[in-house]
């Protein structure tokens, strides 16, 4: 077989340090999740959803043939955070750490609906519970003590 081919999807979540609500502003915020779908896209793995509130992001996306999900996130968060500090908030970081998960296509429209409807969904959870939910639902197992440095 000469040809290489995958659709390998993937949920990721990552936050900013100290889950600091950098992101209350919608402007920063839509410029912030078009800017992470155009870098996705760059390297090779199709932006699917990108959505999240004033502390963290969810990116959905079907992961390019040569990276690997952590040096995926990596270049997400690296390009970002110069783009965030230099157009906006010098202040900035993104959070050590990052969520990836597995989507089966059969659920993809469910995590998309999910992630484009973050606002909504804050109202009645805050990230941290979102997170421990997400992590316990997957069998990702964690320690509390070292999830939100």
């Amino acid at each position: 077989m000469p040809q290489s081919l995958a659709r390998v999807l993937l949920h990721i979540i990552f936050s900013t340090k100290n889950r600091v609500a950098y992101f209350a502003d919608l402007t920063i915020r839509r410029d912030l999740h078009a800017y992470l779908a155009a870098t996705a896209n760059h390297l090779g793995c199709q932006a699917i959803c990108v959505g999240g509130v004033a502390d963290h992001v969810h990116v959905v996306c079907s992961l390019g043939r040569t990276l690997s999900v952590a040096t995926f996130v990596a270049k997400l968060k690296v390009s970002s955070n110069q783009v965030v500090r230099g157009k906006h908030l010098c202040e900035f970081s993104w959070q050590n750490g990052y969520a990836a998960f597995s989507v089966a296509e059969s659920t993809l429209e469910a995590v998309t609906e999910y992630v484009s409807n973050q606002e909504v969904h804050h109202k009645r959870l805050t990230f941290q519970e979102e997170y421990r939910a997400l992590l316990k639902r997957h069998n990702v197992p964690f320690d509390e003590r070292y999830v939100w440095d």
